[in-house]
C-alpha cells in the first residue's frame, strides 16, 4: 500500500506541473499506460507465485511486479488529478461578463477579514442575475469603504449584492508564487468587489451546516480577541494560534519569525493537534477509568486505551476545523485518525504505512495542495523525523556491582530523573537538528533564505509556544467571560518575553543567510543529500552527505556579459516595477503599489528579488510618488539593502525619512544626471529640477539606458543593426506636454529599441509623434488585468499595433525578461515559458 500511494502522490506531482490538461489522445494513452502497469504487475506476481521466492528470478519479476504498479499508481494519480481538474475549470465566468454589474444572492462562507479600507472575504453564489448556465458557485468578494465603514460580514450571513466580476487571475512572476493556483485550489473561480454597497441588502434567516457553523464558532473566538486584546501588538498570533486565521498577524511578527525560522508556530499543524488531542486522550481515559464512581464498570466492557484513542481523534478533528483545515492540520489529523482505528482495531501499523495513507489521502481529497509551501514543510519534517528515529537506538546497560552499597531512595530517583531529562534533550536535539537539516533545501526553494539561528531560536521557541503560549489560548478560546480576557492577557504578555528573545536572537547580520532559489537539479541533489545526512546508524559515509548540498551554495545566476543590460518587468497589477541589470549592478525603477492596492511591494517585488539572488540594489529609483509607483518601496527599503534613494519625490515625503534610517544615499531625480555601470550608460532625461509643477506625472523620473557603441537605429526585428548601441527608455507616467518637451529638446536622444510605455498606455500619452521617434522594437504595457483605469486605451494600443511593435502586457503576458546584448534583443514571456493548465482559464 506505501508503494501504490507513493505512486498515486508522484502521479499528482506531475500533473500540477503539466501546461496543459491531456487530450483525447492524451487519455488513450494515459489509459493503455495504466493497463500496461497493471498487466506486467499481474504478470510478475503470477510468476513470483509459482516460483521460489528466494531464487534470484523471482527477486527480478518481483522488483519488476513493484515498479510496474507504482506505474500505474502513477497514471491513476495523474488521471484523478486531471479529472478534479477538468470539473473545476470547466466551471468560470465567461469573459463577456467580465467588468458588468450582476446581482448575486447568497451566503458568506469561511471568515472574513477586515480592516479600516475594506473587507474580504468568500461569497458562496446560490442564484444571480445574469444568464450563465454553470455561474460560479465560490466567488472572491472586497467590499470597500466608502462614507461608511463596510459591515462587520457574519459566515453564513445571506446577502444580495451588486457585483463586478473577473476572472479568476493573478500576477504571474519569475520565483514567486502562483495566485493562480492559490484561487484554484480554494476553488474561486471568480473575483470582483461589491460595485453599489448602498443597494446591498441584507436577507432573512442564514445558512445552515455543519460547516457554517464552526466558522461561527471561530468568528465569534476572533471577536472575542479583538475585544480583549485590541491594540496589543501580538493579537495576530493569538488569533491564528486560537483559529489559525493568520491575516491579523504583523508585519513584525512575521520578519522576526521568519528570520529564526519559527513561524510554523504560527500556525495550527501537528505539533498543536498533537498536544491537544494528547490532553483530551487523557481527559477521556481518565473519565473512563472512573466511571465506577457512577456506579458503571466500562473499562471492563472496552478498554480505556480504546477510549482514550478515540477521544484524542475526535478532538483533533475539531481543533483541526477551527483551524480551517489547513494542510499541515490535515496531514495530522488523518494520522492521527489513522493510527487511533488501527489501534482500536487491535492492529498495529508501521509509522511509515500511517505517514503514506495520510499522504495519500490528502491529496486524494485536494490535489492542489502540493502547490503551497505548508504542504511540503509538513510532510517533508514528519519524514524527516521518522527516518532520523528508524535505526536501532543505542543502549547502555551499567554494571551490576553485588558488593556496593545499597543507594538511597532519593538519590535513585534523583538519578532516574536526570537521567531521563538527558534521554529528552538529547532525543529532542537529535529530532530538531533533523527537521532543520531535512527543511533546510525547502526553506531556501520557498523564502530564498536560511534561518542559521533556526535550531538555537526553535529549540527555546517550540516548549514555550507548545508548553505555555499555545495551551494558554485554547484555554481562553473555551472559557467564559471574564476568564477568556485573562488567558488571552497572559498569552499576549508571553508572546511579548517571545519576542523579545527571537529580536535578539535575529539581530546578527550572520542570523539569515540569503541565497538565490534553486533549480530543480540542485533540490534533488540536496534531497540526496538530507537522506544520506539523517540515514541511521552505521549507514556508511553518513559524513558526506552535505557534501550533496555544495549545489545550493552556488551564487546566483550570472548577470549579463559586460557591456549588456537585462530588464525585467514584473507583474504586479497596475502600477510600474522595472529590475535593470548589469554584469555587476542592479537598480529598481520602481517599485508597484503598497499597502493601499494589492502589497504588490512585499508580495512580488521582495520576493522576486530574493529569488533572483539580488540581495542588495545600488540605486532604487522611485519615478514619482503616485501609490502604483511609490506604494511598494518601503517594503523593498526593509526587505533587501539599497545603496541610493534617488526619487522625484517632495521633501517632505516618507521616503525620505525611510532611506536616511536605513543608511541609503538619498539624491533627488534631475535631468542631465549621468552615471556608467559596467560598460553601459545611464542616463535621466526628465524632470528638469528648475520646474515644480503641481501634476506628479509631469514630475517623473525618466531613464535612458543604453550600451556601448556608436549612436543610430536599427530597423524592426530582434536582431539590431550592428553599429547602434541598444537602448531602453523607461518613461514612467509622462504624458502628451512632456513628451513634446522632451522631442524639443532632443530628438535623438530619445530613439531606444525598448520603451516602457507612458502612463500604461493611457490616451493622454503615447503620442504619435513620440512614437515615431522613438520607434521601439519592443514595448512594455505594465497594467494590471481589467483595472478601472481600463489602460491601456484601445486607440493607444492600435498606434502600436499599427507600428508592428513587438508587444508585451503584463495582464496577458506576467513577467517579462527583456536582455540586450551585443547585437541582439531576446525577449522572454513568464506565461510563455513557464505556463501551467490553470492559466487564462
Amino acid at each position: 500500500m506505501r508503494a501504490v500511494w507513493c505512486g498515486f502522490v508522484l502521479g499528482v506531482i506531475g500533473l500540477q506541473q503539466q501546461a496543459a490538461l491531456p487530450s483525447m489522445m492524451g487519455w488513450c494513452v494515459l489509459a493503455l499506460a495504466w493497463l500496461l502497469g497493471v498487466a506486467v504487475a499481474v504478470k510478475a506476481w503470477t510468476i513470483v507465485r509459482r516460483r521460489a521466492r528466494v531464487s534470484v528470478d523471482a527477486r527480478r519479476w518481483a522488483h519488476a511486479g513493484w515498479g510496474a504498479l507504482i506505474f500505474a499508481a502513477a497514471c491513476s494519480g495523474f488521471g484523478y488529478a486531471a479529472w478534479r481538474a477538468e470539473l473545476r475549470l470547466a466551471v468560470a465566468l465567461p469573459a463577456a461578463w467580465e467588468s458588468r454589474d450582476i446581482e448575486v444572492s447568497g451566503y458568506v462562507v469561511g471568515l472574513p477579514s477586515r480592516d479600516k479600507i475594506a473587507s474580504r472575504f468568500l461569497f458562496e453564489v446560490e442564484s444571480a442575475s445574469a444568464p450563465i448556465v454553470r455561474f460560479p458557485k465560490t466567488i472572491q468578494l472586497v467590499w470597500v469603504a466608502r462614507d461608511t465603514p463596510p459591515p462587520v460580514l457574519e459566515p453564513g450571513s445571506r446577502w444580495r449584492l451588486p457585483v463586478r466580476l473577473k476572472r479568476s487571475h493573478s500576477t504571474a512572476n519569475f520565483g514567486v508564487r502562483d495566485g493562480e493556483a492559490t484561487l484554484l485550489a480554494r476553488n474561486v473561480r471568480a473575483t470582483g468587489y461589491v460595485s453599489v454597497p448602498e443597494h446591498a441588502l441584507l436577507l432573512a434567516g442564514n445558512a445552515s451546516g455543519i460547516g457554517v457553523t464552526i466558522n461561527r464558532w471561530r468568528a465569534a473566538i476572533r471577536a472575542r480577541i479583538d475585544v480583549v486584546l485590541a491594540d496589543a501588538p501580538h493579537r495576530g498570533i493569538v488569533i491564528a494560534l486560537a483559529i489559525g486565521a493568520q491575516d491579523a498577524v504583523s508585519t513584525a511578527d512575521w520578519a522576526s519569525m521568519r528570520n529564526t525560522g519559527t513561524n510554523h508556530l504560527i500556525a495550527i499543524s501537528g505539533l498543536h493537534i498533537g498536544l491537544v488531542a494528547g490532553f483530551a486522550a487523557w481527559f477521556a481515559g481518565s473519565l473512563w477509568r472512573r466511571s465506577a464512581f457512577v456506579g458503571r464498570y466500562w473499562p471492563l466492557r472496552v478498554p480505556a486505551q480504546k477510549i482514550a484513542a478515540l477521544g484524542g481523534a475526535l478532538f483533533a478533528v475539531f481543533h483541526a476545523a477551527l483551524a480551517g483545515f489547513n494542510v499541515p492540520a490535515q496531514r495530522a489529523l488523518w494520522m492521527l485518525a489513522i493510527a487511533a482505528l488501527a489501534f482500536v482495531g487491535g492492529r498495529r501499523l508501521a509509522s511509515s504505512v500511517v505517514f503514506a495513507w495520510a499522504l495519500g489521502l490528502v491529496l486524494l481529497t485536494d490535489p492542489w495542495a502540493v502547490l503551497s509551501p505548508g504542504f511540503w514543510l509538513s510532510f517533508c519534517a514528519v519524514a524527516a523525523i521518522l527516518f532520523a528515529v528508524s535505526g536501532p537506538r543505542r543502549r547502555v546497560r551499567l554494571p551490576h556491582d553485588p558488593d556496593a552499597a545499597p543507594v538511597h531512595p532519593l538519590r535513585r530517583a534523583w538519578q532516574r530523573c536526570s537521567n531521563a531529562f538527558a534521554r529528552y534533550v538529547h532525543d529532542s536535539t537529535h529530532i530538531q537538528l533533523a527537521v532543520t537539516i531535512a527543511l533546510a533545501p525547502l526553506t531556501l526553494y520557498w523564502f530564498s533564505q536560511i534561518p542559521l539561528i533556526g535550531p538555537v531560536a526553535n529549540a527555546f521557541a517550540i516548549p514555550w509556544m507548545s508548553l505555555l503560549v499555545t495551551p494558554v489560548v485554547l484555554a481562553g478560546a473555551v472559557l467564559p467571560m471574564p476568564l477568556d480576557a485573562w488567558a488571552f492577557q497572559v498569552a499576549d504578555g508571553l508572546l511579548r518575553i517571545q519576542s523579545v528573545v527571537l529580536h535578539w536572537l535575529a539581530t546578527p547580520t550572520w542570523a539569515v543567510w540569503h541565497l538565490p532559489r534553486p533549480g530543480p537539479w540542485a533540490l534533488v541533489c540536496a534531497t540526496a543529500g538530507v537522506a544520506w545526512c539523517l540515514a541511521p546508524r552505521g549507514w556508511p559515509l553518513r559524513w558526506a552527505g552535505p557534501i550533496a548540498w555544495l549545489p545550493l551554495l552556488l551564487p546566483p545566476p550570472s548577470g549579463p556579459p559586460h557591456g549588456a543590460f537585462r530588464l525585467t518587468a514584473l507583474d504586479i497589477g497596475q502600477g510600474n516595477s522595472v529590475l535593470v541589470e548589469t554584469a555587476h549592478h542592479a537598480l529598481l525603477f520602481d517599485a508597484g503599489p503598497g499597502p493601499e492596492s494589492t502589497h504588490a511591494g512585499e508580495r512580488v517585488v521582495v520576493p522576486f528579488l530574493q529569488a533572483q539572488g539580488v540581495t542588495a540594489l545600488d540605486a532604487l529609483m522611485v519615478s514619482h510618488e503616485d501609490s502604483d509607483h511609490a506604494g511598494g518601496a518601503p517594503a523593498v527599503l526593509d526587505g533587501v539593502e539599497v545603496r541610493q534613494l534617488l526619487a522625484s519625490l517632495p521633501q517632505r515625503h516618507a521616503l525620505w525619512a525611510q532611506a536616511r534610517k536605513v543608511g541609503a544615499e538619498r539624491v533627488q531625480c534631475a535631468a542631465g544626471q549621468r552615471w556608467q555601470w559596467d560598460g553601459v550608460d545611464f542616463t535621466i532625461l526628465w524632470p528638469d529640477e528648475r520646474r515644480l509643477r503641481a501634476n506628479p506625472n509631469d514630475q517623473c523620473c525618466v531613464l535612458r539606458i543604453r550600451t556601448a557603441g556608436r549612436t543610430g537605429h536599427a530597423g524592426h526585428g530582434y536582431a539590431a543593426n550592428p553599429t547602434p548601441a541598444l537602448t531602453a527608455l523607461l518613461a514612467a507616467d509622462i504624458e502628451a506636454p512632456i513628451e513634446r518637451t522632451l522631442l524639443a529638446r532632443d530628438p535623438d536622444a530619445l530613439r531606444a529599441q525598448v520603451l516602457l510605455v507612458p502612463h500604461h498606455g493611457s490616451r493622454t500619452s503615447s503620442t504619435e509623434p513620440f512614437l515615431d521617434t522613438i520607434d521601439p522594437l519592443i514595448a512594455i504595457f505594465q497594467v494590471g488585468y481589467r483595472n478601472r483605469f481600463r489602460h491601456p486605451h484601445p486607440g493607444v494600443f492600435a498606434r502600436y499595433e499599427a507600428r508592428h511593435i513587438e508587444l508585451t502586457r503584463s495582464d496577458t503576458d506576467g513577467a517579462v525578461r527583456i536582455e540586450a546584448s551585443g547585437t541582439t534583443l531576446s525577449l522572454e514571456r513568464y506565461r510563455d515559458t513557464h505556463r501551467r493548465y490553470w492559466m487564462d482559464r
